[in-house]
């Protein structure tokens, strides 16, 4: 098995249909199944079982897939310490994000940096999910949640407060609610992730159990949209419901967790001129306009 069968193979591995590991790889279906069918042929063994729902590793593809796992530990370490090592101020810079925080501060940001350093250029990765920095799918990660993996450089950018807010249209058919009343008679957008958790939606740490969730969003960017449709009561920070001019509930009080934004990279490319550069520029256009917003 050569790197790029291996390349192939984990791909496989870890989406378990030809499709996704053809989109993640870049390639067509039927290239991979080629490759698949062929490298099953060359070292005489079956590697997956065909189910309905995708490819399941057998026990000959569980023992390839440790080898496997092994050569991609040693190319991806080869190839960050060349890239460490690299003082050019051009080449492609691999950056994720969400939405929001793309829209308000990096794409600005990066229009600028392409005036000051024009042989960068960026491969921009907007998602929820997290991509890996240890495999190399991103460079930088610029999120609001924290990885609890130690051999990432993590740097906390900024914080901004959490604040309730409504739709002017919204409070005017509903008003505003009451504490302590469970946001009773009220309509809420809730972000997924925290509405699906296992104490229950809170909105400014006060239980929503009363209300009725209209829209579970797992985006930033449109549950600040759904607000200002009028389709509930949000919670978000503060600068976000300010930029979509909606009224804040409950002015004086703010959630106990801040929303917190962190910069992640891995610990052989922080020498790397490029990304050095580009997380650099991007943490000061946050820092400044969010001092602004």
């Amino acid at each position: 098995m050569n790197w790029d069968d291996a390349r192939i193979f984990l791909a496989l591995c870890r989406d378990t249909t030809l499709r996704g590991a053809a989109r993640s790889l870049g390639v067509d279906q039927a290239t991979v199944g080629r490759r698949i069918a062929a490298m099953e042929k060359d070292l005489g063994s079956t590697l997956f079982l065909r189910a309905s729902d995708g490819y399941l590793l057998t026990a000959a593809g569980e023992t390839a897939q440790a080898v496997a796992r092994r050569m991609e530990s040693a190319a991806l370490e080869l190839q960050s310490r060349l890239q460490g090592q690299d003082d050019s101020l051009a080449g492609t810079v691999r950056i994720t994000s969400t939405d929001s925080i793309t829209t308000d501060f990096l794409l600005p940001a990066l229009a600028q940096l392409r005036l000051l350093h024009p042989g960068i250029s960026v491969d921009l990765d907007v998602s929820t999910q997290m991509l890996s920095l240890p495999r190399r799918q991103s460079d930088l990660a610029i999120r609001n949640v924290k990885p609890d993996n130690p051999d990432l450089v993590v740097r906390k950018i900024t914080s901004w407060p959490v604040g309730l807010f409504a739709s002017a249209a919204y409070l005017e058919r509903h008003g505003e609610p009451q504490p302590e009343t469970e946001f009773v008679g009220h309509q809420l957008v809730a972000y997924k992730p925290y509405a699906m958790s296992s104490q229950g939606l809170l909105l400014l740490d006060e239980p929503a159990r009363q209300g009725t969730v209209t829209a579970l969003i797992n985006s930033s960017l449109m549950l600040r949209r759904a607000v200002a449709a009028g389709l509930g009561i949000g919670e978000m920070p503060v600068y976000m419901g300010q930029r979509e001019n909606l009224v804040r509930i409950w002015p004086q009080r703010r959630r106990r967790a801040d929303y917190d934004v962190w910069l992640v990279t891995h610990p052989d490319l922080r020498a790397t001129a490029r990304i050095r550069t580009v997380a650099q520029f991007l943490t000061e256009a946050i820092r400044a306009a969010h001092g602004s917003a």
